[in-house]
C-alpha cells in the first residue's frame, strides 16, 4: 500500500494511526520473529525526563488547590489580545514506541515512529535527537521511521541530525529529490553503523532492519502492519488523509 501524505491532516489523526500501528508492529515481532528470550513491548514516551514510574498526578486529591482554599491561584484563562496553542508536542509525548527487551528486563532495541510533534519546536526536536543519540551511544539499537518531510530543524532529514552527533561529515549524503521521507536503522555495536533508506509518499514501505545484536538484525514488516492498520481505519478518516479535506456535516451546511 502506498505511503500516505500525513502532512494533510492534523497531528491528532496521525497520533491515532501511530498508536494502532505501534501495537501491530509489536504483535508481529512477538509472533515468532524475535529470538527466544526477547520480547517486544509498547511503551509510552514521557518527555525528556523518562523514569520507570510515571508521575500521573502531581497533585493528589488531598493536595489539590480548591477555590475555598483562597489565595491567588485561578483557573480562568488570561484575557489577552492574542492566544496561541499547540497540541503537537502533547501528541508526541503521548506517542508509543516499541521496545525489545531481553527477558523483560534490559532494553535491546527501540523502534521510534516520528510524529509531527517531534519536529514542531526546537525543544521537541532536540529531545528526540538527544534521546536517539543516547540509545545508540549506550548500545541500544534503533530504528527510526519518519513519514514526514524535512523541516527547518532537519533540512537534510532526521538521520543527518542524529548521525552528526557521531560523525561530523563534510560530505552530505544526498537523497533523491523525490524521496524526502526516511527509514534509518542503527547498529549500536562497538562500530556504530547507520543503514538509511529514502522513501516517498506513494511508495510501498519496505521492510526495515532492526538490529538485535551487533551485525545481526531482523526485518520489521512495516508494509504489512501499515496496511493492516490502514484497513481498519474508519472510511471517513481515510478520505481525510487521502484528500486533506475535512468532511462537511449537514449541520455545517445548515449554518451556511
Amino acid at each position: 500500500m502506498p505511503i500516505h501524505d500525513w502532512t494533510r491532516v492534523y497531528a491528532g489523526l496521525f497520533h491515532d494511526f501511530h498508536q494502532s500501528w505501534s501495537i501491530r508492529i509489536k504483535d508481529a515481532l512477538n509472533a515468532g520473529m524475535l529470538p527466544r528470550g526477547l520480547q517486544a513491548l509498547v511503551e509510552q514516551r514521557t518527555g525528556p525526563k523518562e523514569t520507570d514510574v510515571l508521575a500521573v498526578d502531581l497533585f493528589p486529591e488531598s493536595r489539590r488547590v480548591r477555590e475555598a482554599d483562597g489565595g491567588l491561584l485561578t483557573m480562568e484563562s488570561p484575557r489577552t489580545k492574542f492566544v496561541q496553542k499547540s497540541s503537537k508536542e502533547i501528541y508526541a509525548d503521548l506517542a508509543n514506541r516499541i521496545v525489545v527487551k531481553q527477558n523483560l528486563g534490559r532494553t535491546v532495541a527501540v523502534i521510534e515512529i516520528v510524529s509531527p510533534g517531534n519536529k514542531s519546536s526546537k525543544r521537541a526536536f532536540k529531545e528526540f535527537v538527544d534521546k536517539s543519540v543516547a540509545y545508540i551511544s549506550s548500545g541500544i539499537h534503533l530504528l527510526v521511521v519518519d513519514l514526514f518531510p524535512p523541516t527547518k530543524r532537519d533540512p537534510f532529514g532526521i538521520h543527518r541530525a542524529i548521525w552528526d552527533e557521531f560523525e561530523d561529515e563534510d560530505v552530505l549524503v544526498e537523497f533523491p529529490p523525490d524521496k524526502d521521507r526516511t527509514l534509518a536503522s542503527y547498529d549500536a555495536g562497538r562500530e556504530k553503523a547507520a543503514y538509511v533508506e529514502p522513501i516517498a509518499v506513494g511508495d510501498v514501505l519496505p521492510d526495515a532492519a532492526l538490529f538485535l545484536m551487533e551485525g545481526r538484525h531482523i526485518k520489521v514488516p512495516l508494509e504489512a502492519t501499515y496496511q493492516t492498520t490502514w484497513s481498519v481505519l474508519p472510511r471517513d478518516l481515510q478520505v481525510i488523509v487521502e484528500t486533506g479535506v475535512m468532511p462537511v456535516s449537514e449541520d455545517d451546511e445548515a449554518v451556511k
